[in-house]
């Protein structure tokens, strides 16, 4: 259990967003107006989700919760494989409500009017009442389903129904039709609130009184003849959900079907629950959806939560709620409660914050991941080292100086100044005269990814041939002069990209004088080493690093260089021009001039939307968006002006799609246009506080399709999947991937802080 997380929830006010609808999520913006218009958004609180889990033991056949009721006391009930257990109102542990006599299988939990707990087992029905225990007489065992009624409390099972009379329980009186041919396999009942019963088996939907009893089974007036969960939604229609999907019926009529095509992840519907906002929770074999209906249908939106950050198990059983409208969900491996708070857009930053400098701030100033030694456990966390070290803080330099600027509070300086020192001495650790490091670990360390390794003449030939532009980079890891850091060689074009995005934002919005001098020497460093070696970053072995390339030899007549030939021309671009502009050297524009006329890496950038699709990975995407403000804010010529105007509005067309905040806000900052700020609100209200990189898998879900076309190499859902349901977000990774994660690693918040921190800059987000 995320203890860290549950503890800071109950300290501030967090929360996840309830994104009532998958696709739109929005809707508590819609409710509360939110909304200004596509260009502003006021700031205002809204309703957040989260999850807490509450395994039983570590008993398989405990937590396999059967059943789920939250008493008046908010003292949690759930009937297992192995008996009934409680967990008490603000504790986490669970008590047997059995003794080993009676302890066994367990159906069904219900609270009465009165407060009172039954329970049905496999040896007869139980009362828990003024704080004892009591087996009550009458009812045949097993008792599979209980339902509470205005005419009392009934238990029925296989052998048959009886009503309780305040002492036993009875069969209950009826005409010559009342309660005739009842199923013996019952999955759920409820009160019709008119003295009748519905009744949901395996052989069809019932309804049955004193007076008669229906039965429903053909499809059109029910689409499941194996019903396993009913409930009454806020008009009285009946929804009967089963194997097929949901029926909702009303006065005896099937109004509508919900099928995989309206959101059931699954065919497989388990149970049906109405929360107490209206809401209907429907549960499956693949997680839960809810549905807001309106009038005499259900409404078209819907959200889905899935996955270990939602659910302790996909397969939901039953549902309940509490007083505070928490749900509780059992399921085979446990209970979750999805529980509800408000907060602001600044109150999940100041959240965010926090866990950033407690876990995902290592030294000497590195924004990054963390380790997980136990999987989802974040107090189990250990700083780690990733190849994107450099990148990721160049984007945390970025957010730290958006802050600054939007604020002027002093501490968002100093971070940023911090920063920087730490990719700066990623330059000068490597005793280069310009080459910079991935990352830097203390030399105490260890265990690294990556670590040094030899290759055999097999191997290396294995490789070669696999990949051409393969470089058998062997000694990796390097200790510097003074002893104090192992760094990591090897340094990635994406690194540079990384780098460069932090320093110009650090540059233009936060630096003073003395420190714009700092920045203009060390880019120049950079940069001139890049010139000095053609365009290409060498490493200390003399050599390119294996993705680092963007000479002119290589792009343009390297045929194995041609997926990176428009790509790589653009990033060259950006960094000569970013050199000339703060310093005001020459040489940089004469390089800059002579790459554009010479070897056409203007004409090569404007081919990047025609970049052949199998080459296409979308990290490349972002690695475009940190270029786009360095080049319309560089650039002075007109004409060139227009063309780098002109391809970032045609990017941002295609990149529309994605909802993608990042690029939204930096499209904005680049084209001083305002736009897209539902869509990247959107994401900021609809991302989860866990940052646990919990696997996701969308491929069991029915309602989405499978495709591979947005990256031809990766296997991809046909609808963009909201934040709650995604994988953890990095933005180098595709946000329509359709599966993976690793429980072991807690991602940094600096991919909702940044877009979050440039809304607040650009006046977008008020």
């Amino acid at each position: 259990m995320q203890t860290s997380l549950i503890d800071t929830c109950k300290k501030t006010i967090v929360c996840l967003a309830i994104s009532t609808m998958a696709g739109i999520g929005m809707n508590a913006c819609k409710s509360t107006e939110k909304k200004v218009d596509d260009t502003t958004y006021k700031d205002v609180p809204f309703w957040q989700e989260y999850h807490e889990a509450y395994p039983i033991s570590s008993n398989a056949e405990e937590n396999d919760v059967r059943s789920i009721t939250v008493d008046k006391a908010q003292n949690v009930w759930a009937a297992t494989a192995s008996g009934v257990f409680m967990k008490k109102a603000n504790e986490s542990g669970w008590t047997a409500m059995q003794d080993e006599v009676d302890k066994g299988p367990a159906f069904a939990v219900e609270v009465d009017t009165e407060g009172n707990v039954w329970l049905g087992t496999w040896n007869g029905i139980y009362r828990y009442q003024n704080s004892q225990l009591e087996k009550i007489a009458g009812a045949t065992a097993p008792v599979s389903a209980i339902c509470v009624a205005k005419e009392g409390v009934y238990a029925l099972g296989p052998h048959g129904i009886w009503l309780f009379d305040g002492k036993v329980f009875n069969k209950p009186q009826a005409g010559k039709e009342g309660y005739h041919q009842l199923p013996r396999s019952i999955r759920d009942v409820i009160s019709d609130n008119q003295g009748g019963l519905w009744i949901a088996s395996d052989v069809g939907l019932y309804h049955t009184s004193a007076n008669e009893t229906k039965f429903f089974r053909n499809r059109d007036k029910v689409s499941s003849g194996y019903i396993k969960g009913i409930a009454l939604d806020s008009n009285q229609n009946l929804w009967a959900g089963g194997l097929g999907g949901v029926s909702i019926i009303q006065n005896d009529v099937k109004l509508k079907e919900i099928t995989t095509q309206q959101g059931l992840p699954s065919v497989f519907v388990t149970c049906i629950d109405n929360a107490p906002d209206g809401t209907l929770w429907v549960g499956t074999e693949q997680g839960l959806v809810r549905y807001k209906p309106h009038g005499s249908n259900a409404d078209s939106t819907y959200s889905m939560l899935f996955s270990r950050r939602w659910l302790l198990d996909d397969h939901v059983k039953d549902i309940a709620f509490d007083a505070n409208g928490n749900a509780w969900v059992a399921t085979p491996k446990g209970i979750s409660s999805i529980k509800k708070r408000q907060m602001t857009l600044a109150q999940k930053n100041d959240y965010f914050m926090d866990v950033l400098m407690k876990r995902h701030i290592r030294e000497p100033w590195i924004a990054g991941q963390c380790h997980l030694r136990i999987p989802g456990d974040t107090t189990s966390w250990q700083p780690e080292d990733d190849d994107n070290d450099g990148e990721y803080t160049g984007n945390y330099l970025a957010m730290e100086a958006f802050r600054y600027a939007a604020t002027k509070n002093p501490e968002a300086k100093e971070n940023a100044r911090k920063a920087f020192g730490f990719l700066k001495l990623l330059q000068e650790v490597t005793d280069t005269e310009g080459f910079f490091a991935r990352t830097i670990v203390p030399s105490s360390w260890t265990s690294v990814h990556d670590g040094n390794r030899t290759f055999s003449p097999r191997q290396l030939a294995d490789e070669l041939v696999k990949e051409p532009r393969f470089k058998p980079v062997e000694e990796r890891w390097h200790k510097s002069k003074d002893g104090k850091w192992l760094w990591k060689g090897d340094t990635s074009s994406d690194e540079m990209c990384g780098h460069m995005f932090g320093y110009f934002f650090y540059y233009e919005l936060v630096a003073d004088e003395a420190e714009k001098a700092i920045i203009r020497t060390h880019v120049a460093r950079i940069v001139d080493y890049l010139i000095a070696h053609n365009f290409n970053f060498v490493d200390i072995d003399g050599k390119p690093t294996r993705w680092s390339v963007w000479s002119p030899e290589q792009l343009n007549r390297d045929p194995e260089w041609a997926p990176d030939q428009y790509q790589n021309s653009m990033e060259m671009l950006a960094f000569l021009k970013f050199a000339h502009y703060i310093t005001k050297n020459d040489k940089y524009q004469q390089h800059y001039e002579r790459l554009i006329k010479e070897e056409h890496y203007l004409d090569n950038m404007a081919q990047v939307p025609n970049q052949n699709k199998a080459w296409f990975i979308y990290f490349d995407t972002m690695l475009q968006a940190y270029l786009y403000p360095i080049l319309l804010k560089c650039e002075t010529d007109p004409e060139r002006l227009a063309f780098y105007q002109k391809h970032l509005d045609e990017w941002f067309e295609r990149r529309k799609v994605d909802h993608n905040p990042l690029i939204n806000f930096i499209y904005c900052y680049a084209s001083g246009k305002k736009t897209e700020v539902n869509n990247s609100v959107e994401f900021l209200v609809d991302t989860p506080l866990d940052l646990v990189d919990w696997h996701i898998d969308h491929t069991k879900r029915e309602d989405i399709q499978l495709v591979r076309n947005i990256v031809l190499d990766e296997l991809q859902v046909s609808k963009l999947p909201p934040a709650i349901i995604r994988k953890t977000v990095r933005w180098d990774k595709n946000p329509w991937d359709a599966r993976g994660g690793d429980p072991q690693v807690e991602r940094e918040p600096v991919f909702w802080l940044l877009p979050y921190w440039m809304g607040r800059y650009t006046n977008m987000i008020q």
